[in-house]
């Protein structure tokens, strides 16, 4: 409503990627939890430091919290923050709403990860989120007073535009303080909800919940207890370059009649497209003329996902191109070991890379939680 872009930060990046982000993005607003004040306030005095004495800082407001140590808002405010709410009471009430200039003008900016340098800026405009926000009712059935359960950040992919798509429809935004997803989802009824819960919180549920999940399938098993027990599982492949969700796993009736096991087979796939994408969806990143070359090669998006297209043109992500082990020169997928792992009935959680071997070059190495 201001003509402001927004540029979610992940709170687990260290100082220095996040002195990155706001030098990158020339913020001129910081806004932070108290509990983080710490950590945005390092990053700025790294960016100070770069600066070499030619640096202006950002206007810093606190969001004061109560969980939180008191003498943390006091330290902020002590050192030119100001606080959210008496921010809120300077303004002027009569302010206009300043509508776009344009649907193309920028709304949000994103960052995502990088194989070699650092993060990549991803701009996202009016038009773009409008067009996702509307569209996630349609694919998810969302009816109006759709309570959704907030596990996506904002950070990733802009929160896939869930926050505008529950304006659209009147609906219910349940927010995260703590993990109790279980209960939440039985205290407000919550009826859609995005990314798998861990499987040690799948417990029966009095209701169904659509769950959407994206990126790399969770293991056969998660997907097969979470049918089992109330989810109704939807699995989507997508990128912060395109707003989230580019493609959706379209579920066929004649699919229910398979084995649970094979119907969370099935349900891994991202949907009907390539992984690489051509046209209008991706244009640049923001200030990175190397990173637009190596992307954009040939007038191809080149997403860095390595995938196989089975019969009917579903198509499965096997992996990313860098978390790709190649030992003894045989490709490995960390994906399908995580997999393998992850059926093992004692095995909760599961994470492959590789570690360097002196015979092979490169071999798995498997962080299990039990």
């Amino acid at each position: 409503m201001s003509g402001d872009v927004i540029n979610p930060v992940y709170i687990r990046l260290n100082a220095a990627t996040i002195a990155f982000l706001l030098d990158h993005s020339q913020s001129a607003i910081v806004i932070v939890n108290q509990e983080f004040f710490n950590l945005a306030e390092d990053a700025l005095k790294l960016m100070k430091t770069k600066s070499q004495g030619e640096f202006k800082s950002p206007l810093v407001i606190v969001v004061a919290d109560e969980s939180c140590d008191p003498k943390t808002l006091r330290y902020a405010l002590g050192q030119g923050a100001i606080e959210h709410e008496k921010f809120l009471e300077s303004g002027d009430p009569d302010f206009g709403w300043k509508p776009p200039r344009d649907e193309w003008q920028s709304i949000a900016l994103g960052y995502t990860s990088s194989t070699t340098a650092s993060p990549k800026g991803v701009v996202l405009h009016h038009r773009g989120a409008y067009l996702m926000a509307l569209s996630n009712p349609v694919i998810w059935g969302m009816n109006e007073g759709a309570v959704y359960l907030c596990t996506l950040p904002m950070f990733h992919c802009n929160g896939w535009c869930f926050s505008l798509t529950l304006a659209a429809v009147c609906g219910t935004n349940i927010c995260l303080r703590q993990l109790v997803i279980d209960v939440l989802i039985r205290l407000h009824r919550i009826t859609i909800a995005v990314n798998a819960p861990p499987e040690d919180t799948i417990l029966p549920l009095p209701h169904l919940v659509h769950v959407m999940t994206a990126g790399a399938a969770p293991p056969p098993s998660t997907l097969a207890t979470m049918s089992q027990k109330a989810f109704l599982v939807t699995h989507t492949y997508g990128l912060s370059e395109t707003y989230g969700p580019y493609t959706v796993c379209a579920w066929k009736p004649q699919w229910d009649s398979l084995p649970p096991e094979r119907q969370a087979l099935l349900n891994a796939r991202q949907g009907v497209r390539y992984v690489g994408l051509k046209g209008q969806d991706v244009i640049g990143y923001l200030k990175n003329l190397k990173a637009n070359e190596e992307t954009f090669a040939n007038g191809w998006f080149h997403s860095g996902d390595l995938g196989v297209k089975h019969p009917g043109g579903y198509i499965e992500v096997k992996d990313r191109s860098k978390d790709i082990i190649i030992s003894g020169g045989e490709n490995i997928s960390t994906v399908e070991v995580e997999n393998i792992l992850c059926s093992h009935p004692a095995v909760l959680e599961v994470s492959v890379v590789a570690k360097a071997d002196e015979r092979w070059g490169e071999s798995p190495c498997a962080f299990v939680t039990l």
